[in-house]
């Protein structure tokens, strides 16, 4: 599928391993589609009842790789990034996440679509779309305020600030924090324990927790896409993305 993207299957339960640890695991539209891919198999494997995603090397993603995503950007539904969203959506089976350390960006609202979510003690989670003048996506704008209310919803996604998984807990997006050397292993238990209860009753039982919102949450995603797609040749994205490499504040005067 890719080099970063690593797959292995523990009985019952396939795990997807972000692994570019010399870019702190930065997604490049390569990863994403073999990202789509690997989804794709899991889902059409009969043997496969849980999917498990981890980062490699103690980080579990920093995101969009920057310079590859200004070069390659996402032009419409069709593009790797947003076929990713859509396969976190539409997957059908048990969702597990094992996060440790940094989280930002779609590292963090691609755990809005898992059903269960555990983290270390040291990871670090962030939303920065609009420090990079761009919009939320993965639907975070509706199930932020979903979860939060819209105050700290918005305080989440206009500030962007990082912010450590007691509080990812108290939103209510990490089920439980943990060491960070005891977290993989207890993502990896709890996948094998739920791909051992009846597929088909697992399979409904998701169905009837999202199914209420899906229609409302696709509609959303595909708002977002589109702001997201105009925000791309804006000119505060530009000076957005020249300050990041230039290492200096952004002036958006």
């Amino acid at each position: 599928m890719s080099e970063h993207i690593a797959t292995q299957v523990h009985g019952r339960v396939m795990e997807i391993t972000i692994a570019r640890p010399e870019a702190k695991n930065a997604l490049t539209l390569e990863m994403y589609e073999a990202l789509s891919a690997a989804f794709d198999v899991a889902s059409g494997d009969r043997n496969v009842r849980a999917l498990l995603v981890r980062g490699a090397d103690g980080v579990f993603t920093a995101g969009n790789d920057l310079k590859d995503f200004m070069e390659t950007p996402p032009t419409g539904e069709d593009s790797p990034v947003f076929q990713f969203l859509s396969r976190l959506l539409t997957f059908e089976k048990p969702l597990i996440a094992a996060v440790d350390g940094h989280a930002v960006g779609i590292g963090t609202t691609m755990l809005f679509h898992c059903d269960l979510v555990y983290s270390s003690d040291r990871a670090k989670f962030k939303l920065p779309f609009v420090n990079l003048a761009l919009v939320p996506e993965a639907g975070s704008s509706l199930i932020l305020e979903r979860m939060v209310g819209h105050q700290l919803a918005s305080e989440l996604l206009l500030l962007g600030e990082t912010f450590g998984p007691e509080r990812a807990q108290r939103i209510g997006f990490v089920n439980e924090v943990l060491p960070g050397e005891d977290v993989y292993a207890h993502a990896l238990s709890r996948a094998r324990q739920v791909a051992k209860r009846p597929p088909e009753a697992v399979r409904l039982t998701k169905k009837l927790l999202k199914g209420i919102e899906r229609d409302r949450l696709e509609e959303v995603m595909k708002a977002e896409s589109a702001f997201f797609i105009e925000r791309l040749a804006s000119p505060e994205l530009t000076e957005a993305v020249a300050a990041f490499f230039e290492k200096r504040e952004p002036q958006f005067d």
